[in-house]
């Protein structure tokens, strides 16, 4: 067949339209079989659309619009020649993961020659979602780096590459002075999320109960283990692994913070699915640790690291998104003293943990100076009494501040050896 017709995979059994979120080529380039030629948002999850076949291109959507899924947006000449300096199509062998073999194989010259043609110092392309989080991160602009990804894509090495030359401050835009403005159009998975909030807090009962935890005994735990940790498990000791046991063993002892109202029924979960909140370039995602309560701290580590990974690559899948039973979100990182999470829908709790500060705190009739976190549980009223909301946050607290009785379901060995 000379000519053939690229419609939108679905991406998950209830999406039903996505959004071009923008255009890695232009109409009338020739693409190889493979290379990814755009990247589509859904409501949950940021999706990269591979070229059937090689050829020339016709695009039938821009970006920005909503297209439905099964939808043609664009149309491959595979009759076209091949330019002489075009690279050769992916080996089949390869066509079974399309995503990889486009990010190995080297760059087709005429994507190149589609990067913007602004004047600039530099030339301007699209970064991929890696670079974008570490270009927000340190306020820099897609016209201070060289692309070398296809169609002059910045790669996530393109921006390290020119954080380590460093930049001429003269070329760097400066705020102020002007009264522009801009509008962008909201992205699928923005709107999605607005719709969420907003819907929580209309059909659920949310109150938000506070506590505070003495993280030293933690933080010397990790101080004394942290080396050797992670030289036998190939993986950093960090604080949401504590958080996460501790979690799970609270849920075991109050169902009802791990359950969900479904019509006139509550249903509980024998498991512990914890969702964990990742901050993307894309927005707020929670990818989901399933059967938590029976993982190590190495194993959650190292299930936490990889699925934060694939959210800011932009490798997420709806999969990997759904069916929490509980969610865990660390404001901390960002400077956040407290807050009140949002409930994850139809999950009914949220932990929201905070950052560490060192604060008088009275023991023993002494007043010392100790590294104390905020925490919050936010919960649905609904299903959840006071009393167990409460109980649930000072077992966590309890079980962080004595590290050991992670081991003994949230007791200690004495209690455990009388049996109380």
């Amino acid at each position: 067949m000379p000519k053939i017709d690229m419609k939108v995979p679905s991406p998950g059994e209830s999406i039903s339209e996505v959004q071009i979120a923008t255009w890695l080529v232009k109409d009338g380039d020739y693409v190889t079989t493979g290379q990814t030629i755009a990247e589509v948002d859904s409501d949950k999850a940021t999706l990269e659309l591979p070229a059937e076949a090689s050829g020339t291109i016709t695009l039938k959507a821009a970006a920005g619009d909503t297209v439905a899924v099964g939808q043609v947006v664009c149309i491959i000449d595979t009759d076209a020649a091949a330019p002489a300096n075009a690279a050769p199509a992916a080996a089949p062998k390869a066509e079974a993961a399309p995503v990889a073999a486009a990010a190995e194989k080297p760059a087709a010259k005429p994507a190149a020659a589609s990067a913007p043609t602004e004047p600039s110092p530099y030339p301007a392309g699209h970064p991929s979602p890696a670079a974008a989080k570490i270009m927000s991160e340190n306020g820099i602009q897609p016209s201070q780096i060289a692309g070398s990804g296809p169609a002059g894509r910045i790669t996530k090495g393109d921006v390290i590459a020119a954080m380590a030359k460093g930049f001429d401050t003269n070329a760097i835009p400066q705020w102020g002075g002007s009264r522009d403005i801009r509008s962008e159009k909201m992205t699928m998975l923005r709107k999605k999320v607005a719709e969420r909030l907003v819907s929580v807090k209309n059909t659920t009962a949310m109150l938000t109960t506070f506590n505070e935890v003495n993280m030293k005994p933690i933080m010397d735990l990790r101080a004394k283990y942290k080396d050797v940790f992670k030289e036998k498990h190939q993986v950093g000791l960090g604080f949401m692994s504590f958080f996460t046991k501790a979690v799970c063993e609270a849920l075991h002892q109050f169902p009802a913070v791990n359950a969900r109202i479904e019509g006139n029924e509550i249903v509980f979960h024998d498991y512990c699915d914890i969702g964990v909140a990742v901050s993307t370039p894309k927005g707020l995602m929670v990818p989901v640790m399933r059967n938590a309560e029976t993982m190590t701290l190495a194993q959650i580590e190292k299930n936490i690291g990889d699925l934060a990974k694939k959210a800011r690559d932009g490798k997420i899948t709806v999969d990997d998104m759904q069916g929490g039973t509980f969610t865990i979100t660390n404001g901390g990182v960002f400077g956040s003293m407290l807050s009140t999470p949002i409930i994850n829908p139809p999950q009914s709790a949220i932990l929201g943990m905070h950052n560490i500060v060192e604060r008088p705190v009275a023991e023993n009739g002494q007043v010392v100076i100790r590294p104390i976190m905020y925490v919050a549980l936010s919960y649905d009223h609904r299903i959840i009494d006071g009393r167990e909301s409460v109980s649930f946050l000072v077992k966590v607290k309890d079980m962080l501040e004595h590290p050991e009785r992670l081991l003994f379901g949230g007791k200690t060995a004495e209690e455990v050896l009388l049996g109380l």
